[in-house]
Formats: structure tokens, sequence, C-alpha cells
């Protein structure tokens, strides 16, 4: 039951983001810096220079059962994800507690930033703010947003997936709002080979 509960909740949710669209396959890729759960600069020029790509995704918490399956896939298959020259990083508004929480359920080996301020949700057109109606139903099912992301924002990430060739275009995107849909890691390898 409780499953089902998430699920409805979470459908009301990916319904009522409208206002973005996410960047588009062309596209350049915004630069940034930021740290990652292990304490390591992530510079995402640096990475393109000695990579062949990168995957970035985004999630939006240790809470979310379908972000969770998602990383546990990339996880599983981050072998071959790096056989083919990619790196991967995972993006989140949660709190580094929470990250922790993430890497322990899914057992995570790449690097996971916390877009505190939402720099890069912003940059990538992902970022969305949870209405009251929402976040009072969320907070009823035992997932309190301030709790996890450390914050009074309410903003989540619409779980999109990029990948970024070396000349930093987005070779691939995968944006949807209905948040049960994620890209397959065969269509993220399949990307990564032709770029």
């Amino acid at each position: 039951m409780k499953k089902y509960l998430l699920f409805a909740l979470g459908l009301g949710l990916a319904l009522r983001v409208s206002a973005q669209s996410g960047l588009k396959k062309g596209e350049m890729a915004p630069a940034f810096t930021a740290t990652d759960n292990a304490g390591k600069i992530i510079d995402l020029k640096a990475l393109l220079k000695s990579h062949k790509a990168v995957v970035l995704f985004f999630y939006r918490g240790q809470w979310c059962p379908y972000c969770n399956k998602y990383i546990q896939k990339l996880q599983d298959s981050l072998e071959y994800l790096t056989q083919k020259g990619a790196y991967v990083i995972g993006v989140t508004p949660e709190t580094g507690e929470n990250i922790n929480k993430t890497i322990e359920k899914t057992h995570a080996s790449f690097s996971i930033i916390q877009d505190k301020r939402y720099k890069i949700m912003k940059d990538y057109d992902v970022n969305y703010t949870v209405d009251d109606a929402m976040f009072s139903n969320l907070k009823g099912y035992g997932i309190d947003l301030e709790k996890n992301n450390g914050n009074t924002d309410h903003v989540l990430p619409v779980p999109a997936t990029y990948v970024i060739g070396k000349n930093g275009k987005l070779i691939y995107v995968h944006f949807d709002k209905d948040y049960t849909k994620r890209t397959s890691v065969s269509t993220l390898l399949e990307a990564i080979k032709g770029s």
C-alpha cells in the first residue's frame, strides 16, 4: 500500500512540474566546479579533458525508491560506463548525511554533489519548488524535505540525465517530468560510444 501511495503522490508531483524544460541535445553544457561527497573537487571542464564523456544525473533524494533503483543500476554498470571513458556524477539537493544514506542503500561509488544553492540544477533547468499541498502530502508519508535538504526551500530536481561529450556539448538528454521514467544504461553506453 505504501508503494502505491508514494507512486500516486509522486505522479501528482510529476504532473505539477511545468516550468522546466531541461537543456536540449547539442547545447553547450554549463560548466561547474563543486565538491563531491568524498571531498573531491569536481570540475566539469577538467573531467572532459581526461574523459570521453560525463554522465550527469539529478536525483530527488534517498527517500525516493525510483532514484535509488536508478542509482543502483548506474552503480551495477559503472565498470561498463568507465570502460567507455565516462565519468559519472549525481547531483541532489539533499544533505551530506542523506547522501550517505543514498550510498548505504545503493553502494554508489561515483561522485555525488550536494547542490546546496541549486546552481547546477538551475543551470541545467531541472529545479522546481514543491507547492505547499505537495509538501504537506510528502510530510504525511514521512518525507520531510526540510530535514532531507537542510533548508526550507522545498526545491527538487526533475530526475534528468545528461551525457556531455568531450567538446562540452550535450550528446544525450533524458528529461521527463514523470519521475518514474529513467533512461537505460544501454542507451547511455550507446551515447558515449557515439561521441
